[in-house]
């Protein structure tokens, strides 16, 4: 265990690059030692050494095999954290394992956690260029909204260090989320009881359920979308809901021309 200390301890952070770039080069020079078991199972963590490997089997067997000698300790091994908050992925995340973050993921890793800073697996893999890891972070649904301590989200931190690739992919991914964000805020406000009652006529309702059906389904149709794409289905999406927000923000009582349902 004393391996994956020393390279989860290292007192770094993503605005020390160079220092991560030892730590993660560290890591595979201890992964290429020929070391004897006794040493092998003493200096490393059995799980981080697979993960590094890009070993989806092993990492399988370690949490599936009952026989397998790290099986009883594996989710420990999993959910492991240094003093500022990392866990083994994170150093995953810097490598570019990208299929060890899909096969973890079915083990309750959690991949919206944060660093005591405030840093997510996605600033990791912005930080370091890794557009594969991006794009399989994004698809199991990690936060591209969440930001560090100083406000940063990892497109700024993608931005910071020049990862141009990562920059446009995670600008492409917000913008899809917004659209699917205001999709989901839509179809919730005129479903609401509460919010719309007095308020929204029969029309009103059906304009705004067909017009979140046919976003949806542009959504799931349309091949290679661009980002300015989102942007514009989404301002196409407000336009037609501006006049109906407008009814819903109006004091009940005040539009006698709103007909009850």
């Amino acid at each position: 265990m004393r391996g994956f200390q020393n390279l989860m301890l290292v007192q770094t952070n993503l605005e020390d690059m160079e220092s991560l770039e030892e730590t993660v080069a560290s890591a595979k020079r201890n992964e290429h030692e020929d070391l004897g078991p006794q040493e092998e199972s003493a200096y490393f963590n059995p799980l981080l050494r697979a993960a590094l490997r890009g070993d989806t089997e092993e990492v399988q067997q370690i949490f599936e095999d009952l026989e397998d000698p790290d099986h009883e300790k594996a989710n420990k091994l999993l959910m492991e954290k240094d003093i500022i908050g990392r866990n083994l992925l994170f150093t995953t995340c810097m490598v570019g394992q990208s299929d060890i973050i899909q096969s973890l993921a079915k083990y309750g890793v959690d991949l919206k956690d944060k660093t005591a800073r405030g840093y997510t697996l996605l600033h990791c893999a912005a930080a370091w260029g890794q557009l594969d890891t991006l794009k399989t972070l994004v698809e199991l649904e990690a936060d591209i909204y969440a930001t560090t301590f100083r406000g940063e989200k990892a497109r700024e931190i993608a931005n910071r260090y020049k990862q141009t690739e990562c920059v446009e992919f995670l600008d492409w991914a917000e913008a899809k989320q917004n659209l699917r964000n205001f999709i989901s805020q839509v179809q919730a406000t005129v479903t609401d009881p509460e919010k719309v009652q007095g308020r929204l006529n029969k029309e009103d309702k059906t304009t705004s359920i067909k017009a979140c059906q046919a976003k949806l389904d542009w959504l799931e149709n349309t091949k290679d979308p661009t980002a300015q794409d989102f942007i514009d289905q989404k301002q196409q999406l407000e336009d037609i809901m501006l006049p109906i927000f407008t009814k819903l923000a109006t004091p009940r009582g005040q539009d006698s021309t709103v007909k009850k349902t």
